[in-house]
């Protein structure tokens, strides 16, 4: 066996033996630093923008959105709903307009016209032109239907299925100087009205109607009923209450069965005292005569034609008292109550010269 021989075969293997080793060594080691750089490249790289586009190979598309760790979305402040708030990543639809067609102009002319709306009636203001005004909605109204008017040889009457529940009346004052009161009842004429006196338009004096004592005597012996008015020149409400009582006393306890009228009316192609009167004044000085005479036992009503009623006083502090409209015409348009109707101031009627007034009463004053 030689030894020596043997020792001699593993000394010449020996650098082949450690070249491997070496070689082994070193691809390790690159191995690892391979693996280090690529970890440290795939850090540093930045994170692409949600809003940015790639392009590549000649295709665009939206990279894949990194989400920040959660280390990153806590921090010194707290986050608030606005910052979580992802709707603007979806664009928003325009909402769709319906189109509405505009009426025609006909059609809101029709609906605006006072004269067809129903919500308004016509007066002749002061400078003789026509003028519609609003109805209130809050003062009483009257409830007649006129198609129930009948008129018989002259007479207005009232009848509604057919029977008759209105009286027909006639106001006097001297003016028609003697009246044969006997005719005027067989003439249909149930009640009259006559003046009991009034005031002086410019003078300021009251006076008693010539012919007021003998008319109210003779009309109650021929069995009408009788109701009177007063033509008031009043300025205030002291002048107001002058005159009720001077009415109060010239009916001297009379038994009358009809109104006691005020008649505010202005005085024709004539200036007069109570010219400067506003409506607010007008107004107190109807309330102060219409209270007195009701104070008295009397039932009290104010006279006036429609542009009076509406224009001239607020009727809305009088509502308690009756009204008593003259308005010559067929079918009265005045909107709001009303008991006595001044239909006519050119009737005939036998008994009484010339011509007269007439007027309708829907209510039985006897009763009332």
């Amino acid at each position: 066996m030689r030894l020596n021989n043997d020792f001699d075969s593993d000394k010449n293997n020996s650098p082949v033996v450690i070249l491997t080793g070496l070689g082994v060594v070193l691809f390790a080691i690159v191995l690892v630093l391979f693996v280090v750089f690529f970890n440290l490249e795939k850090q540093e790289t930045p994170k692409q923008s949600k809003e940015e586009v790639i392009v590549e190979d000649g295709q665009s598309y939206f990279p894949q959105v990194i989400y920040p760790e959660v280390d990153e979305l806590v921090g010194s402040e707290a986050l608030s709903p606005d910052d979580l708030d992802f709707w603007d990543l979806y664009p928003q639809q325009e909402e769709e307009t319906v189109a509405v067609s505009e009426p025609e102009e006909v059609s809101q002319e029709t609906e605006t016209d006072p004269s067809t709306d129903g919500r308004h009636t016509r007066i002749v203001n002061e400078k003789g032109e026509d003028e519609w005004v609003l109805i209130s909605p809050n003062l009483p109204k009257h409830s007649y239907d006129f198609l129930n008017l009948v008129n018989q040889s002259g007479l207005m009457k009232y009848c509604p299925e057919g029977t008759e529940t209105s009286f027909v009346g006639a106001d006097l004052s001297e003016s028609q100087d003697y009246v044969d009161f006997g005719k005027v009842k067989k003439a249909g004429i149930d009640f009259v009205i006559l003046r009991l006196g009034g005031r002086g338009y410019s003078t300021g004096e009251l006076f008693l109607d010539d012919y007021f004592v003998d008319n109210e005597r003779r009309a109650a012996e021929a069995g009408m009923d009788v109701g009177v008015y007063f033509f008031s020149q009043a300025i205030s409400e002291e002048e107001a209450r002058e005159e009720a009582e001077f009415v109060i006393t010239n009916l001297n306890e009379k038994k009358i069965t009809y109104p006691v009228a005020l008649d505010m009316g202005k005085v024709q192609n004539d200036s007069q005292r109570t010219d400067s009167l506003t409506k607010t004044q007008r107004t107190k000085i109807a309330k102060t005569f219409l209270s007195t005479i009701k104070e008295a036992g009397y039932k009290p009503i104010l006279y006036g034609t429609k542009n009076f009623l509406i224009q001239d006083i607020d009727y809305s502090k009088l509502t308690e008292y009756d009204i008593w409209l003259s308005q010559e015409t067929d079918i009265p348009d005045y909107p709001y109550r009303f008991t006595l109707w001044q239909y006519t101031k050119r009737a005939s009627i036998d008994g009484i010269a010339g011509y007269v007034n007439l007027n309708l009463s829907f209510v039985d004053y006897k009763e009332k």
